[in-house]
């Protein structure tokens, strides 16, 4: 039977800087384990904690730019642009520019504090 989704739960983000995330579908809004789905919109100059997760993670940016950095290298994903982070990889996200970005983030299987792994 499908579930409809009235509206997102807006969860509390890392990072030095107030970021929004609207969950659709996972743990907190759908108590969904397989999958979450999420918008992001990041102001401009917030950075996050980097993470080595246990979940992939697909991001396609709607506006602005994502920086996505790795153990070996910094990547910009413009608007119309997507990223795939595999599972047990470090990552660091970012929003430097003047406008920040917002951008649909799913996660597979859905996100967990528990298995993001922040760096201290």
């Amino acid at each position: 039977m499908p579930i409809k989704i009235n509206k997102p739960t807006v969860i509390e983000a890392a990072g030095n800087k107030p970021k929004v995330i609207e969950e659709y579908i996972g743990f907190v809004n759908s108590q969904t384990s397989d999958l979450s789905i999420a918008r992001m919109k990041s102001p401009a100059g917030w950075v996050e904690p980097g993470q080595k997760p246990e979940f992939n993670e697909y991001a396609v940016v709607l506006k602005g730019m994502l920086r996505v950095k790795t153990a070996e290298e910094q990547i910009d994903i413009h608007a119309g642009e997507a990223i795939i982070v595999k599972a047990n990889e470090w990552v660091q996200y970012s929003t430097p520019n003047d406008d920040g970005a917002e951008y649909i983030a799913v996660c597979l299987p859905a996100f967990s504090p528990d298995t993001v792994h922040r760096d201290e």
